[in-house]
């Protein structure tokens, strides 16, 4: 290699050295923050310099911590206790991650100057605080939500919706049994384009914890006619796009793919089965997609016995082997009475039922439309 040619060999590799350098250091991509001033403290308290202790160990976190993509901590003593979390994006190597956090914990003091609970979104990464413990608990107060301003196109809205929904609820259950929480996922939508899902608990959560905070996200976006949208809750997110908007993660499960759905009658089936002592937990969701001019239910039915103490194992169910009559839905909602509704989703409202047993379900019912 001549000398010219060795020169601008080395010229070119330390461009691209200071190239990636630079993109490394941009500012992580500000989403949204949340600051609760019920409750402040003043600057000179027990309260601020615990906190400040808090931000100060997250910024100088042990290697593994940003590897792992999270922590939560504790600092102080009741009544000044602070607890605090932060969480990176599954998919980001270990130098993003901490880049992410060192920048919202100078960030957070700013945007929330007082308050002795805030959250701050970017991102690449979500730090929060709190006065009251944090930890293990599902927290849905300073939510997030945002919808891509594209259109499906009305002809395709219903199908898009059916693949948005049960691709969006089949990645959920993936998560909860991913020992970090997380899970990104490819499907179908046309022959040249895909759907590309990610979504994501806090790692200390129970598995059925991250499961019901992913759903209730996922039903939070409330329909699915936009080309993409995320919701996030402080303990978890999820988020649809039909573009590949994350990385392929280093550690996975399983790759794998949803089919698109097809017309006429698809039922499938996942189960959960939760043992522990006299207790169990069943978790079904029900992708049912039937003819115009017949009732549409997507169903997640939970049921839930006392004092659970839980190993979960996996199971397929035989297709078709699941049968609920719907006059007996409709007797343990109370005819899905407004006493009875929990909320409102994607393509319908949910309702709280009892049936005669005692078993407590929750079911979807879609709209006509």
């Amino acid at each position: 290699m001549s000398g010219y040619a060795c020169f601008g060999y080395l010229f070119l590799l330390a461009f691209l050295a200071s190239l990636r350098s630079s993109a490394k250091q941009q500012e992580p991509y500000y989403l949204y923050h949340y600051c609760l001033n019920t409750t402040t403290y003043s600057k000179n308290s027990i309260y601020s310099s615990n906190l400040k202790s808090l931000l100060s160990t997250f910024s100088s976190s042990v290697p593994f911590s940003y590897t792992s993509g999270f922590d939560g901590t504790a600092e102080g003593q009741i009544p000044d206790m602070v607890f605090g979390i932060f969480l990176c994006r599954g998919d980001l190597l270990s130098d993003v991650c901490r880049h992410c956090v060192v920048f919202a914990v100078n960030e957070i003091l700013i945007r929330c100057p007082n308050e002795k609970e805030a959250v701050l979104y970017y991102e690449e990464c979500m730090l929060r605080y709190s006065h009251q413990n944090i930890l293990s608990t599902v927290i849905y107060s300073g939510r997030y939500i945002l919808m891509n301003a594209t259109n499906i196109s009305s002809n395709q809205v219903d199908r898009f919706g059916d693949l948005v929904s049960s691709t969006m609820n089949q990645v959920a259950v993936k998560a909860e049994n991913n020992s970090r929480k997380f899970y990104t996922i490819k499907a179908n939508w046309t022959t040249l384009q895909s759907l590309y899902v990610l979504v994501q608990c806090t790692p200390d959560l129970r598995r059925q914890d991250c499961l019901t905070c992913l759903l209730s996200s996922i039903n939070g976006m409330m329909s699915f006619n936009k080309t993409g949208g995320r919701l996030l809750y402080p303990t978890c997110n999820t988020r649809y796009e039909l573009y590949q908007f994350y990385n392929e993660p280093d550690i996975r499960i399983q790759e794998d793919s949803a089919p698109s759905p097809r017309p006429g009658l698809n039922i499938r089936f996942l189960l959960i089965i939760e043992k522990g002592g006299n207790s169990s937990v069943i978790i079904i969701a029900v992708v049912v997609t039937i003819t115009a001019m017949s009732l549409l239910f997507i169903g997640v039915f939970i049921v839930r016995a006392r004092n659970t103490r839980t190993v979960y194992e996996t199971e397929p169910i035989v297709e078709g082997s699941l049968q609920l009559d719907f006059k007996a839905i409709e007797a343990a909602t109370d005819k899905f009475s407004l006493r009875n509704k929990l909320g409102q989703g994607g393509f319908g409202e949910v309702y709280k039922g009892t049936f005669p047993s005692g078993v407590q379900v929750a079911v979807k019912r879609l709209s006509k439309t």
